[in-house]
């Protein structure tokens, strides 16, 4: 999903067309809700596309997992380029709904997420779409197809897919790695040209350290090379969680 107009506007100075998603293009989503648990959710990335100054967004967001498959978030994102101060630039709304829980060798939620510009333009974002997760031995694996749509008071734009995937070792709970890959595809019935799509792959770790009791952090970080809106850029991106 684009960020919001601020990002678009902002880019568009400097003669870019970075527009970015925020949120699900850099964070993969994986719901296994744990009944009342809670969690404080701080996610940053920075981009640095091909001649152009850094573009950072931080994210600070409350979780709260409503029982055993429902989970919900609410996040506030900002948003930063070069040298310049740090604006709220959206508000967003997520939820995940388990539909299966172990009776299939995949499990399957339903992944939903809106988006509110805080600049005043009224646009409203929304996202959908099935999160998917198998795993063998060690190895976990991931695939989500997601439809996006932005919503504006005097136009209405197509209906666009992203896609993400992950592929991770768990070798420890402290120290877990593997591969990761988001991107835009343009219009869900017909795609982009090949040279006009958006894809990004890198690395990426993973962690998770027990304070006792309920109390727990989770770590991620992850460093993507490719494309975003067509301009080349490479973004670092991390989450960390503590939850209780």
């Amino acid at each position: 999903m684009k960020l919001t107009k601020l990002l678009v506007v902002l880019a568009a100075t400097l003669g870019c067309t970075f527009g970015a998603a925020a949120e699900t293009g850099y964070y993969l989503v994986t719901t296994y809700p744990i009944d009342g648990q809670r969690a404080v959710d701080f996610k940053y990335w920075a981009s640095r596309p091909d001649g152009r100054p850094l573009l950072a967004s931080p994210e600070i967001g409350l979780a709260y997992n409503v029982n055993s498959r429902w989970y919900t978030e609410l996040t506030a994102v900002g948003f930063k380029m070069g040298a310049g101060a740090t604006h709220l630039a959206a508000a967003e709304w997520q939820n995940d709904l388990m539909l299966t829980q172990g009776q299939y060798p995949f499990d399957l939620a339903l992944h939903t997420n809106i988006e509110r510009a805080t600049d005043g333009s009224g646009e409203i974002g929304i996202e959908y779409g099935p999160v998917l997760q198998t795993e063998a031995g060690r190895t976990q694996f991931n695939l989500n197809l997601f439809f996006q749509r932005e919503l504006h008071a005097k136009e209405r734009e197509p209906t666009e897919l992203a896609y993400q995937w992950q592929v991770k070792y768990r070798w420890k709970e402290k120290l877990q790695w593997g591969v990761q890959g988001f991107g835009e595809l343009g219009e869900w019935n017909h795609w982009l040209p090949r040279r006009q799509q958006s894809h990004r792959v890198g690395p990426a770790l993973f962690g998770t350290w027990y304070l006792g009791g309920k109390q727990e952090i989770r770590y991620e970080a992850a460093l993507l090379t490719g494309k975003n809106a067509a301009t080349r850029a490479n973004t670092f991106s991390t989450r960390i969680q503590y939850v209780f």
